[in-house]
This record gives C-alpha cells, structure tokens and sequence, in this order.
C-alpha cells in the first residue's frame, strides 16, 4: 500500500493490537483468471516462535481454497478505526478534508488444513476469540452433525512473511491535532477510537 513515511508504524506491538482489536479481514488472493479474488473472514492471530500466523477458514464452495492451492502467497488486510476529517481542525483556511485511517497488511504463505481433527482444534480457536461460552455447546453437538459442518469448510494458515502498519492520524499536521483529539473524542465509535490512538501515539497533548 501507498505508506508515507510519517504514518508507517514500525512498532509491532500497534500491528497485533489493530489485529487483534479488528479481527474480520480480507484474504485477497489471484484467480485462475489472474484478477483479485477477495474473501472476508474472521482470522485468529498466533505469535510462534520467530513469526506470526492467521487462521481461517473458508466455505468447501468457495474457490478461494484452490487458488491458495495452487498459488499459496497472499495478502490479508486487516482495517481499523476510520473516520472523516473537516479541515475545520487547522488554524487557518487553505486547507482541504481528509479521510484518517488504520489499517494493516499481511503478505503471506498459506497451507491448507484439511484434517478434521485440525479444523476441530481451528473453530475452537476461533470459538475463543469470539464467544468462548460456545465450546460447550460445539463440544455436544452430535458427532455427525460435528463432522458435516467440518467437511463443509476448509481451513488455512497462513504465515505472515511481510508486514506493513499504516497508522494515518494526520501526525505531520501537529496544528490539527488538539482539535482533531476533541472532535474526534466526542464523535462515534470509529472517531473515540482514533482519539484513543492519539493517546497511544501522544498527539493531542498540550504543549
């Protein structure tokens, strides 16, 4: 992605934080046509030993496990906290509207999961992400049921082999930030998100 200087984060702490805190991202991968083919799921982020890995999974119907198959790189992108910003926040006039943002990309390697004892072991990872309470109920279900909704999907993990984070918060307009920080704040949930970011990033503080 387009990463200026002044928004690319090299702290890995803020990349699993967006990830963790924003788990639903797009698995982007090429066809067999050579076009972007895009799946959005839900990935459960694991810190090994010397790298990272995402784990997913997809729907057996949906191609996109064969074109992993075949052509194991992809990106994932993972987006965070966005919001609209008025030029409003400067000290003078001549200025123009923005859009800030957080996002992070993954390029990885995938290897398909295909064993059912594997996929068991990925849902309740998943399962624990999401709403840990479930582990029970998806332990009891009735072994067959169990094994028909495992051998309609297919699982995946992929290793992040590059890493980017962009964290855009207009940190090279420092004339913008107090009163970025107050709107931001006082709006929804997207815009007290990027005010919280602020705080992470110290912009915002009094002089």
């Amino acid at each position: 992605m387009y990463l200026p200087a002044q928004f690319n984060s090299k702290d890995g702490s803020h990349a699993l934080l967006l990830m963790r805190e924003h788990p639903f991202a797009s698995l982007i991968s090429l066809d067999n046509a050579g076009a972007p083919y895009v799946t959005h799921l839900p990935l459960h982020l694991e810190e090994r030993a010397d790298h990272l890995v995402l784990l997913g999974h997809c729907a057996k119907a949906n191609p996109h496990w064969q074109y992993l198959q075949t052509r194991p790189a992809a990106t994932v992108t993972f987006m965070g906290p966005h919001a609209y910003l008025s030029p409003q926040v400067y000290p003078d006039l001549v200025r123009v509207p923005t859009w800030n943002y957080l996002a992070v990309h993954c390029t990885v390697q995938a290897r398909l999961i295909e064993e059912a004892d594997e996929k068991d072991k990925l849902l309740k990872k998943l399962i624990g992400d999401h709403e840990p309470a479930y582990a029970q109920q998806w332990r009891a279900l009735a072994p067959e049921f169990a094994q028909k909704m495992l051998s309609g999907i297919v699982g995946f993990e992929l290793r992040v082999t590059d890493l980017q984070t962009k964290l855009k918060l207009n940190q090279h307009r420092p004339e913008s930030h107090a009163a970025m920080k107050s709107i931001y704040a006082a709006g929804k949930d997207n815009e007290r998100a990027l005010a919280l970011w602020m705080d992470r990033l110290n912009m915002g503080d009094a002089p």
